[in-house]
């Protein structure tokens, strides 16, 4: 290729040919020849009288000069003229694409995707083999082998990157073939270890040329509670300008719906790498954070999930001794005020008053007898899932309380009297306590040797004792034992809450033995030994953009592993996400509490580029276009020099009317329609329809979706409608239409007091209306997209009942094809139907809810359903969706979940009714 400038040749040679353009010049003066001048006086006769046709006598100067640009533009065509070559250096050996592939790549992945597919077009017109590797995958799962470039092509739109960081570089070094090959390595800018390692084992083969991004990698650390507020940090790489970020608190709401809670500013000084600030919240707002995001990043690093480390327990501590000054130290409660008023919000007063609070735990210190009214509400509270933590001491040892007969608010029953160790009037030495069993919550906490009891209340020997004893002395006996009741547990220590009976309250175990009990918060870093000895389940996974996956395919993983992988950081056995187990939840978030992002160090003379390059542009048909746009120009002018115009004139001036005319005909007859036209087309068939928004281009990517939608309904289904139709809200019948699909806009008009009516009335007689932001669900700089803020505006005089994200057993999953998400062009946005009511009856046998005999009347989304089903007049689909197999296995969803929400119209929730099949067949005596 010869380059000059930004313009490069593909076949430089034939620019020859604008050497002849001189000696074409000659030719063409020379044709026609000019005329010969001779004075002959009967021409004067002539003089005055005009010949019907005419000849110019010489071409003129500016035709010719016409005609030569044609040729010129025909000849550079021809010479393959392209925009922007990249300059490029043949090779001849294997050539590895290298992708560090973490979620520091998620924030530009798909540049990411397009500089490697380049370089895979370079290798097959080269004929160079290639393997293409993430560094995400370890070396034993992810070979390296060479292949023809054509076979990669259809692989690498496939790839995504990982959620977490590569961490295995030099054992990849060490794998790597002895024979040499060339490294284009797109890396994320970040140091990670090993990385030296494998730069010189690479350089080592051959030439290895670097690709990296200037965009910086921003990482949200884990969310920590200190001074009464939320502490949150950031980091970035590099450390340049000032900037600030948005922070967004995500969480449910009262009714369970996740929404933005809270949102707070981080800010970066000029040349700091990290940023801080607090966040005060009340303590229920607080308590419902599940997650927190850098708002317009996509990244599992821009996310930090929050586990029980961050939700401050409400404990009502209740006393049976008044805890007056001189005995501080003999008050029940002293040692738990001491120990969870750091970690929990206590609750003092009446257990009546305490109850009227909510607690989470009741502490009750040597109380005994409850009044009725105190019990029943306290067993209320327990079904609901509450915990009671009862301590013994003299009261309760003297009292007659669960023995005979076990209480309801006691876990066993007891013995008269008490049991006293070590005294002077006592059998035998103070108990130490024996190692905690395999299934009791403070299984793995090591029992230190000081903590001694020198008396406790005795459980009687009853048949399920053993199962209720999840802590027991030395010699066996109970020390604390736990019951179900309804939802919630009751739990008591047979020693006292002080040290009267024990140096239990003044071990580090007595903490640590809250926290298992879940009554105080969890600390933010949990260590090897308290998950130790339970198998964590994982319960909510993240993918490398920050997005909830199914942790369904996902085995557990046993406690000091989880905890390794919380000090060192995610990996392929410990993805990032949150954890559950027996009693409580942890979070494995992509950034630690101490990570610390360090930029890539490459040796000197490293060839660096960036991601972004100038794509080519071939100009061959451009310059074509430009030689017969010069030809056309030849033939008018020709035209007009002979005069021969004046016809083509008034031919001209003849089209120009027609095309005037002609539209303008069935335009007429379009809005002179009466509405009866509308009626009978929209009554003799099924007819899609969608909302006229105002925006052309809107409304015809609508009415296209609409229209591939209906097609796959006649392929695949007994539906078969005809070609949708646009509706104006304000003028045109709505009940003709079982569907209506509405995409918003930011400019269209908000509906008339009229219009309103009609869609109320359209709502509450069975019609539904799908409203699709397009917007995929992105937040944008207020929290919402304006698409998102506009059908707010909208939806706030229609009669739309309650919402909730569409639940795994809506009859929509599984009207006509069995689905689990709905995406379009999109797939990442919630979609909300109408809320099952909070009585909605779960009848045996049917698979699903009963949610109302009915159709959802609304569906809510932003996946932009229309692109993905449009197709044009050939069939073919107009907008491209995702990348790939994995593009049009989306563009299949988006096509079912389209038939499963017509058929779910037309049908109700016909499914919901084959349930009572059986008893309509007894009635009927079948």
């Amino acid at each position: 290729m010869w380059v000059i400038g930004p313009l490069g040749f593909t076949a430089p040679l034939l620019l020859l040919g604008l050497l002849a353009l001189p000696v074409l010049w000659v030719l063409l003066r020379a044709v026609p020849p000019a005329p010969i001048r001779r004075r002959f006086p009967g021409v004067a006769l002539l003089l005055g009288l005009t010949d019907a046709d005419t000849e110019a006598d010489r071409t003129p100067w500016w035709l010719l000069l016409l005609r030569m640009l044609a040729v010129a533009a025909a000849i550079v065509a021809f010479a393959g003229p392209v925009l922007n070559p990249r300059p490029h250096q043949p090779g001849s050996g294997p050539l590895l694409i290298l992708l560090d592939g973490g979620w520091a790549d998620a924030r530009d992945w798909p540049r990411r995707i397009d500089r490697a597919a380049l370089l895979l077009q370079q290798a097959g017109r080269d004929g160079r083999p290639v393997a293409v590797l993430r560094l995400t995958d370890s070396a034993a799962t992810a070979p390296l082998t060479f292949q023809a470039a054509e076979s990669w092509a259809g692989r690498l739109a496939a790839l995504a990157p990982q959620p977490w960081l590569p961490q295995d570089m030099a054992a990849l070094a060490q794998s790597l073939p002895d024979a040499a090959f060339d490294t284009f390595w797109l890396s994320d800018g970040l140091d990670h270890p090993g990385r030296a390692a494998l730069f010189d084992a690479l350089s080592s083969r051959g030439t290895v040329t670097l690709f990296q991004s200037p965009r910086p990698v921003l990482a949200l650390h884990p969310a920590r509670f200190a001074d009464g507020a939320v502490q949150l940090a950031a980091t970035r790489q590099p450390a340049a300008d000032p900037v600030s970020l948005e922070v967004i608190a995500r969480g449910p709401d009262p009714a369970g719906i996740d929404r933005e809670l809270a949102r707070i500013t981080l800010d970066f000084a000029a040349g700091a790498n990290r940023a801080e600030a607090a966040l005060s919240l009340p303590p229920e707002l607080r308590n419902r954070i599940t997650a927190f995001r850098i708002a317009g990043i996509r990244s599992t690093g821009a996310v930090s999930l929050t586990d029980d480390s961050l939700k401050r327990r409400k404990v009502a501590l209740i006393g049976g001794r008044d805890d007056r000054e001189g005995l501080q130290l003999l008050s029940p409660t002293h040692y738990l005020r001491q120990a969870l008023a750091p970690v929990a919000d206590l609750i003092d007063g009446s257990l009546t008053d305490a109850l009227r609070a909510s607690p989470d735990v009741v502490v009750l210190a040597d109380i005994a007898r409850l009044t009725q009214p105190e019990q029943d509400a306290v067993l209320d509270w327990l079904d609901d899932g509450g915990l009671l933590l009862r301590f013994a001491g003299p009261v309760l040892a003297a009292s007659d309380l669960s023995r005979s007969a076990e209480d309801p608010l006691m876990p066993v029953r007891l013995r008269e009297g008490g049991r006293t160790v070590g005294g002077a009037m006592s059998w035998g030495e103070p108990k130490s306590l024996a190692p905690f069993p395999e299934g009791s919550p403070f299984h793995g906490l090591p029992v230190p040797d000081d903590v001694t009891v020198t008396a406790q209340v005795l459980a009687q020997p009853d048949p399920d004792l053993a199962a209720r004893t999840i802590a027991a002395l030395a010699d066996g006996t109970p020390l604390v034992t736990r019951k179900t009741v309804g939802q919630g547990h009751v739990v008591l220590v047979h020693v006292t809450a002080n040290a009267e009976w024990s140096s239990l309250p003044l071990s580090g175990l007595f903490v640590q033995m809250l926290e298992r009990l879940a009554v105080s918060t969890r600390p933010a870093a949990p260590d090897a030994a308290e998950l130790a000895g339970q198998v964590w389940v994982p319960e909510t996974l993240l993918d490398a953009y920050g997005d909830p996956v199914t942790a369904d395919d996902q085995a557990g993983v046993e406690g000091a592993a989880l905890a390794q992988a919380i000090a060192t950081g995610p990996g392929p056995a410990f993805p990032p996400g949150l954890y559950a187990g027996s009693d409580r939840r942890v979070a494995l978030n992509a950034v630690g509490a101490d990570t610390t992002l360090a930029p890539a160090t490459w040796p000197q003379g490293t060839l660096i580029e960036g991601l972004e390059v100038a794509r080519e542009q071939a100009l061959k048909g451009a310059f074509l276009a430009a030689a017969l746009l010069l030809l056309l120009l030849d033939v008018f002018a020709a035209l007009f020099l002979s005069g021969r115009l004046a016809g083509l004139r008034r031919g001209a001036a003849v089209l120009a009317l027609a095309a005037l005319i002609l539209p303008a005909a069935p335009m007429a007859r379009a809005q002179d329609a009466p509405g009866d036209d509308l009626a009978l087309q929209a009554t003799t068939a099924v007819v899609l329809a969608h909302v006229l928004t105002g925006d052309p281009q809107v409304d015809a990517v609508a009415e296209a979706g609409l229209r591939g939608l209906g097609e796959r309904l006649w392929e695949r289904t007994s539906i078969e409608p005809e070609a949708p139709v646009g509706i104006d809200i304000e003028r045109d019948e709505l009940a003709f239409f079982p569907f209506l699909y509405w995409p918003i806009t930011p400019a269209q008009p908000l509906p008339s007091a009229t219009a309103y009516r009609k869609l109320n009335d359209y709502l509450r007689t069975g019609g539904m209306i799908l409203f699709d932001t397009r917007d995929a669900g992105l937040p944008g700089a207020g929290g919402t997209t304006p698409e998102a803020q506009h059908l707010q505006r909208i939806a706030a005089a229609l009669d739309i009942p309650p919402l909730e994200p569409v639940p795994a057993d809506h009859v929509l999953t599984r009207t006509f094809y069995l689905l689990q998400d709905f995406p379009g062009r999109h797939q990442n946005s919630t979609v909300w139907v109408e809320a099952a009511a909070p009585d909605a009856e779960q009848v045996e046998g049917m698979p699903f809810r009963n949610l109302n005999d009915g159709v959802t009347p609304v569906v809510i989304g932003g996946n932009d359903w229309a692109a993905a089903w449009a197709v044009d007049d050939m069939g073919v689909p107009m907008f491209p969706v995702g990348r790939g197999f994995a593009g049009e296995r989306q563009r299949e969803m988006a096509n079912r979940f389209g038939i499963n929400l017509v058929m779910h119209v037309l049908t109700g929730n016909y499914k919901s009714d084959q349930v009572h099949v059986p008893a309509l067949l007894e009635r009927l005596g079948q």
